[in-house]
């Protein structure tokens, strides 16, 4: 009997992939997106709904974390191509509050989002990170509809989370290590299990600390590689999520998509003359025969 090893492959049926997150709404975030264009990058940005600036007037005057009004984060986000996801409806810190209070802070924020950006939203970024993380808040995150949750703890991996609810990044912007990282993730060959850069921080940092070169260097060298899926936080979810759905039979010769969203993956076959590997994308609906 032969024996048979798979591996995800993302969609262009490309090893590696690439996504961001920022937050805050930070009016910054417009020279991020468009440096994230220049370079054919996307990104998740998570915006706290109840933070919106008052329309004509400065958020925090004198800061740079200056945010944007509701007016104008929907003329930045809406229909750009990135992302936008649950924050916290004013930014708490969610272990600090009865359970019912983190599920409004979290639902609000999404029917919020929902209502403002015409799109469904089911991803998040904890307020404050790792601080704002509990199994109790991971219960109301589930029962508000929320799918995977961004945590600040770097990993310097590249790895795919075992826990979407505790997803966290490779590393921040601010890491020393930064391109090394990056130098990393596109010279490996081992070909094997998928690989994931995830890249997070605020945007209005680079102006706090002049650096926006940082995130412009990263960009130019991580950025339109037909090697590399650039994709938001939500459609890494989705896409791993279809993958896990496929349906195999028995002798793992015949396999199904049920989602709507092509799968691509690389089928090992193990036999006496050897082995042989080759990249097959299974198509929505379709049954694919090995």
């Amino acid at each position: 009997m032969t024996a048979t090893r798979l591996n995800m492959r993302f969609p262009g049926e490309c090893v590696k992939a690439v996504t961001l997150s920022y937050d805050d709404q930070s009016e910054q975030d417009i020279r991020l997106i468009e440096i994230l264009n220049k370079n054919a990058m996307k990104a998740t940005f998570n915006i706290s709904t109840g933070l919106y600036s008052y329309d004509g007037k400065e958020f925090s005057p004198g800061s740079v974390c200056r945010r944007m009004t509701r007016t104008k984060a929907i003329e930045v986000y809406k229909n750009s191509g990135h992302e936008v996801a649950v924050h916290g409806y004013s930014h708490p810190f969610l272990t600090q509050m009865p359970s019912s209070a983190v599920t409004r802070e979290v639902f609000l924020d999404r029917l919020n989002l929902e209502s403002d950006f015409e799109t469904d939203v089911r991803g998040m970024a904890y307020p404050f990170g790792d601080y704002s993380w509990s199994e109790e808040v991971a219960n109301s995150l589930r029962a508000t509809g929320i799918v995977y949750s961004r945590m600040t703890s770097p990993t310097q991996k590249f790895r795919l989370p075992n826990d979407w609810l505790r997803w966290n990044p490779t590393c921040k912007h601010t890491d020393a290590a930064l391109m090394e990282l990056a130098k990393k993730f596109l010279n490996d060959t081992q070909n094997k299990e998928p690989m994931l850069f995830y890249l997070w921080g605020h945007s209005f940092e680079f102006e706090a600390d002049q650096n926006w070169h940082v995130i412009e260097e990263f960009c130019q060298y991580m950025g339109n590689r037909e090697d590399v899926w650039y994709a938001t936080n939500i459609e890494i979810y989705n896409y791993v999520q279809a993958y896990q759905r496929l349906i195999w039979t028995a002798d793992m010769k015949r396999v199904y998509n049920p989602s709507v969203i092509p799968v691509s993956f690389q089928y090992h076959l193990l036999e006496e003359r050897g082995e042989t590997k080759q990249t097959y994308t299974v198509g929505a609906g379709e049954t694919l025969y090995l």
